[in-house]
C-alpha cells in the first residue's frame, strides 16, 4: 500500500457522520466535460462544456476529437467550478472522477487530471461508476429519497433495471440484449433525417404525430425485465425504405411518435413491474433518456395507479454532469468505500454492478 493511500484512508475515516463534505466531481466519459462542487446535498456549482455542436457534423461522437476537447477544457472548467462555488481547491474534502464506462481516451483525460489534482492537494480520490452516478444524482434532486428502490437506467449506452439495495449496493434485474434505448433513438433519428443527438429531435417531431404505425413489441407477454430495441429500430428502417420505394411521402411525425410511444411504454412497464416483483414502493429514472417527457409522464401515471412514488432529476441533471459524480462519491463515502490509489485505470466497459 502506498503512503498516499494510507493517508487517504485515515482521512476518509474522519468523514464518518459528516453531512457537509465538500466534494468535487469530474466527468469526461463521452462528449461533455463536466465539473461540479457539492457541499453535502447542496449544489454549489455545476459547469458543463458540451461538444454537441462539434460532433453534430459527424452524426455522432468521434472519440479522438472528444478526447482532445476534454484536454482543452478540463483545467479551465475545474477552475470555473471552484470559483462559482466560492471555495478554494485546498478546502475540498474529496475528489470523485468517472473511471468507466465510456470512451477510453475521454475517460483517461478526466482520470489523469483528477489523479494529478488529488496528488497536488493530498486529497482522497474516489473512482466513480458513471451509471451509478446517474442513479445517485436523484439523491441530490430529491433529498428525501433513500434506498431501497427500483431504478430504470436509460441512456445512450445503457438500458437496464436495477434494484438499489443501499447507497452503494446494486443488483441488476434486467438489461438490453442489443441496442441501448439512446442508441435506438439516434439511429431512428438518422433514418428520419434528424440531426444528432436524436432523442430530443424525435421528441419534438413526435409531438406533431400519432402512434398509428404498428411496430413489433419484443418480449410481449414475457415476465423478463430485459429489453430489446434492435427489432423496433429495424422495423422503422424497413417501413421508411418501403415508403420511399413506393414513391410516397414519409409520415415522419407519425413514425417518430409510434417509435417513441412503444419504447417509452416498454421502459415504463418494465420499471413498474420490477417494483411490484421486488416489493418496492419507489421507482427512479436515471440517465439521459430520462429527460424524455413521455417517459416521465408514463412512469408517473403507472406509478400513481399502483400506489408507487416516482423520482427523477431535472432535465439538466439527466445528461452527463459533474453533480452526479460528486453525488456518487458521497454515496461511496457513506457506504464506507475506500479511496483509490494512483494505479487506478479507466474501464471503458465497466458494468453497472462494477
Amino acid at each position: 500500500m502506498s503512503g498516499y493511500l494510507q493517508r487517504m484512508k485515515e482521512k476518509a475515516r474522519a468523514f464518518e457522520g459528516r453531512g457537509d463534505l465538500l466534494v468535487l466531481g469530474i466527468e469526461s466519459s463521452c462528449d461533455e466535460t463536466a465539473c461540479a462542487v457539492l457541499r453535502g446535498k447542496r449544489i454549489l456549482s455545476n459547469k458543463i462544456a458540451s461538444q454537441i455542436e462539434i460532433h453534430k457534423r459527424f452524426g455522432g461522437v468521434v472519440p479522438e476529437i472528444a478526447s482532445r476537447n476534454h484536454v482543452l477544457a478540463i483545467d479551465n472548467l475545474v477552475g470555473e467550478a471552484l470559483d462559482e462555488a466560492g471555495v478554494k481547491a485546498e478546502e475540498l474534502d474529496a475528489i470523485g472522477v468517472t473511471y468507466g464506462a465510456g470512451l477510453l481516451g475521454a475517460l483517461l483525460v478526466g482520470e489523469s487530471y483528477a489523479k494529478a489534482l488529488a496528488y497536488a492537494l493530498d486529497k482522497p480520490l474516489y473512482a466513480v461508476n458513471h451509471i451509478r452516478g446517474h442513479i445517485a444524482v436523484n439523491y441530490i434532486a430529491s433529498p428525501g429519497l433513500e434506498p431501497p428502490f427500483v431504478c430504470l437506467i436509460a441512456s445512450g449506452g445503457h438500458t437496464a433495471i436495477a434494484l438499489a439495495k443501499g447507497y452503494d449496493e446494486m443488483k441488476l434485474l434486467g438489461t438490453t440484449q442489443d441496442d441501448a434505448c439512446g442508441e435506438a433513438f439516434d439511429k431512428v433519428a438518422r433514418v428520419l433525417g434528424l440531426p444528432y443527438p436524436g432523442g430530443p429531435r424525435i421528441q419534438e417531431l413526435a409531438a406533431g404525430g400519432k402512434p398509428v404505425i404498428p411496430l413489433p413489441h419484443p418480449f410481449k407477454g414475457s415476465d423478463t425485465l430485459d429489453f430489446s430495441f434492435s427489432g423496433i429500430k429495424t422495423a422503422v428502417i424497413n417501413y421508411a425504405n418501403s415508403v420511399k420505394m413506393k414513391g410516397e411521402e414519409l409520415p415522419a411525425a407519425d413514425l417518430a411518435c409510434s417509435f417513441q410511444e412503444l419504447v417509452t411504454d416498454i421502459m415504463a412497464d418494465n420499471l413498474v413491474r420490477a417494483a411490484r416483483m421486488y416489493n418496492c414502493n419507489k421507482v427512479v429514472i436515471a440517465g439521459g433518456v430520462g429527460a424524455n417527457i413521455r417517459l416521465r409522464e408514463k412512469v408517473e401515471e403507472r406509478a400513481k395507479e399502483r400506489g408507487l412514488t416516482a423520482f427523477y432529476p431535472s432535465v439538466k441533471l439527466c445528461t452527463d454532469n459533474g453533480v452526479m459524480i460528486a453525488a456518487q462519491t458521497l454515496c461511496m463515502i457513506k457506504a464506507g468505500r475506500q479511496p483509490s490509489d494512483f494505479d487506478l485505470d479507466a474501464d471503458a466497459n465497466l458494468p453497472v454492478s462494477g
